[in-house]
């Protein structure tokens, strides 16, 4: 088959090329940007004219763009895309329902939020991971000499979302103090739970309007998203996501050591070395096969999905400790293939339990690599595409 792929900045290109070759289908790339240095209609002007003399048998991107669904739209070319980030507000655009997509995300529950409201154009397929190239990645002489080399036992890559632009820090200043209330003891809360977020459904109308007045959030014209969509999970889910994990990775550097893969460099945890932000692709893979316990604190905004992150993990042969996602269930099984915590304490403990079991820790990550390997690879999920369309 013919494919034109839209590439941009996203995780996983070159793995989905690899793997599209892999099979025997032909691929083309097209650089794509929809960050405004075009107008709408000129960027679906060119997409329409790149579609047109590629004639592929389908356009795939990674994430939903509205306006690559607008181009294939009108030229009755399936466009098939796959969605890893959550939130994701485009999900919501009125293009969403064209018959020509083929939307796939990664986390059941939002898909069942579509399935529910009569949306059959948007799917369930989880992340994947490139074994093959994980494996080949030895050269641990060469990484050893980065700045990036593991130096604890315990290691953690993602953003902790300390960055000034968060949409929080831009709002909490200026809300009522009934309100800035009401959302700590609300954050708290959900901090005790796991598998069920209640966010969206606990912002009552004068709690969002006094937050909307603050930051002048609103569902685009041309969308179905709601107000209660875009703070829950763009402002409050995010806030907490960014509690959780610096609580939770001071406790663990604090009586363990840590080893801290963030953009903002210029935080300083106790016992922990925070190399900056790590490159993903060529170097992070040593980072998972070198950590003795790698830890997974999902974005709260991802209600039951596997993060692209714990996939990678498992695919390079490393430990993954996570908190508790459903999806995992579907797939996996805890204590075989990968171990979840439950609480805090719960999380310290799994870390001193399997410092301290050496051959259990490593059969752990064994089976879970096995189990990617053989169901969860990029080419494992392209013939399920090819197979849905």
């Amino acid at each position: 088959m013919k494919v034109l792929m839209l590439t941009w900045k996203s995780f996983g290109n070159e793995d989905m090329i690899d793997a599209l070759k892999e099979l025997g289908h032909q691929v083309t790339e097209q650089p794509f940007s929809d960050k405004g240095e075009k107008s709408d209609e000129l960027l679906e002007q060119e997409l329409t004219a790149c579609i047109r003399k590629n004639t592929p048998d389908f356009l795939f991107s990674f994430n939903y763009f509205p306006v690559a669904s607008l181009a294939c739209k009108k030229l009755g070319v399936p466009y098939v895309t796959w969605v890893y980030d959550s939130p994701y507000v485009r999900l919501y655009h009125y293009t969403i329902n064209y018959p020509t997509n083929h939307v796939f995300v990664f986390d059941r529950q939002q898909y069942l939020e579509f399935h529910n409201a009569g949306i059959q154009t948007v799917q369930y397929l989880p992340m994947a991971a490139n074994t093959r190239r994980l494996s080949a990645m030895n050269d641990f002489a060469a990484f050893q000499k980065t700045a990036w080399y593991n130096r604890h036992p315990v290691a953690f890559i993602g953003s902790l979302y300390t960055e000034k632009h968060q949409f929080y820090q831009r709002m909490e200043d200026k809300i009522s103090p009934y309100t800035k209330g009401y959302l700590e003891g609300l954050m708290a809360a959900q901090t005790q739970v796991y598998g069920y977020n209640f966010i969206q459904e606990s912002l009552p109308k004068n709690i969002l309007a006094d937050m909307q007045k603050a930051l002048p959030l609103t569902p685009g014209a041309d969308s179905v998203e709601s107000v209660e969509y875009l703070f829950a999970q763009y402002v409050v889910n995010r806030q907490i996501t960014a509690l959780e994990r610096r609580e939770l990775l001071t406790m663990a550097a604090k009586r363990y050591g840590l080893d801290l893969y963030t953009p903002d460099q210029t935080l300083k945890l106790p016992n922990c070395t925070n190399h900056g932000s790590v490159d993903y692709y060529d170097f992070a893979p040593y980072v998972f096969k070198k950590a003795k316990i790698n830890l997974n604190i999902s974005l709260r905004s991802i209600l039951s999905g596997i993060p692209l992150r714990a996939f990678d993990i498992m695919g390079a042969g490393g430990f993954l400790l996570t908190n508790y996602q459903e999806d995992f269930l579907d797939f996996f099984v805890p204590g075989e293939d990968f171990v979840f915590y439950e609480s805090k304490t719960d999380l310290l403990d799994k870390i001193g339990y399997y410092l301290d079991h050496e051959a259990e820790r490593a059969q752990i990550a064994e089976n879970g690599l096995r189990k990617i390997s053989a169901d969860h690879t990029y080419v494992n999920r392209i013939n399920e595409i090819l197979s849905y369309l």
